[in-house]
């Protein structure tokens, strides 16, 4: 067996790696909506709210961007991947 073939862990035996990177690109749009829900229960101080609204809103925008970053990478490499249709 090739060491390429072997997972590395941590000590605790997790993977290495940010809790986002296996969403895809439909996980991102959930993040995306959900970032935009949560940003109007911060707009409409519903039950939950922080005592001050920018930390609600600081917390939605961190999820929209995640979010907004994945769905930008796969689109990214969608269109890599692709072949040219140009005369060339």
């Amino acid at each position: 067996m090739a060491d390429k073939d072997v997972e590395q862990t941590d000590e605790r035996g997790h993977l290495p790696g940010p809790w986002w990177a296996d969403l895809g690109t439909w996980g991102a749009v959930a993040l995306i909506v959900f970032g935009g829900l949560a940003a109007a229960w911060a707009f409409f101080r519903l039950p939950g709210t922080p005592d001050e609204p920018a930390v609600g809103y600081y917390w939605a925008a961190k999820v929209i961007a995640i979010g907004l970053v994945i769905v930008g990478s796969a689109l990214l490499g969608r269109r890599g991947t692709r072949q040219p249709s140009g005369g060339e």
